[in-house]
This record gives C-alpha cells, sequence and structure tokens, in this order.
C-alpha cells in the first residue's frame, strides 16, 4: 500500500496534554504540550528545553536583548502521563461506548482527554 504524500502521521501526543521528558537535556521534567509540530515530529513543552535567543528590537520588544523561551523536542523524547497513576505511559486508540476513537492510557486503560 502506497503512501500518500500529503499524509501526516497520527501522534500520541496532542496540545494541551500532560507530557514526561524521557530523554535529552531536560530528561525527567514534566509539563503541558503548548503546540505540535507535525511537519518535524515535534513539540514544544511548557518548562522544557529552555533556550536563549538574541532579538533584535521590534515594535513588540523595543530593547531587544536576549530572552529564554522553550524549543521544540522531538515526539520520541515524551511520554504521556496517565491520569489514573500519574506515571508515564504508552498510548493506544480503541473506540468508546459511541462508537467514537479515544486515545487512552496503555498501563491502566484510562481513556486520555
Amino acid at each position: 500500500m502506497k503512501k500518500d504524500k500529503n499524509s501526516q502521521p497520527k501522534f500520541k501526543v496532542k496540545t494541551g496534554d500532560l507530557v514526561k521528558v524521557i530523554a535529552g537535556d531536560s530528561k525527567g521534567m514534566q509539563g503541558k504540550v503548548l503546540r505540535v509540530l507535525l511537519v518535524k515530529n515535534r513539540a514544544v513543552v511548557e518548562g522544557a528545553n529552555i533556550v536563549t535567543k538574541h532579538v533584535k528590537p521590534s515594535a513588540a520588544n523595543p530593547d531587544g536583548g536576549i530572552i529564554k523561551i522553550e524549543a521544540p523536542l522531538h515526539v520520541s523524547n515524551l511520554a504521556v502521563i496517565d491520569p489514573k497513576t500519574g506515571l508515564p505511559t504508552r498510548v493506544g486508540r480503541r473506540q468508546n461506548s459511541e462508537g467514537k476513537l479515544v486515545r487512552y492510557a496503555k498501563k491502566s486503560g484510562e481513556e486520555i482527554k
């Protein structure tokens, strides 16, 4: 079966999910996913992977200078937090009672909202 060039992979991580960083410099940190970059397979996590950025003066930032921002992390370095146990878990998909496809935590079986 040939894959369509424009089709995007289904990610286990969505905006608003509580995740734990399982690899890299920010390993062990927990935070909320602020943004998911589908094309680059990356996600921005609140408080993780902080980098310093030099910015020129602009209307929004008249002084310019050095600011700290969250840089994107690869989604393979993130694990979704199980809503029931609070531990990192893998994510699966199944149909709920209404027949809608939902994500669930593989450790506890709890549905991820």
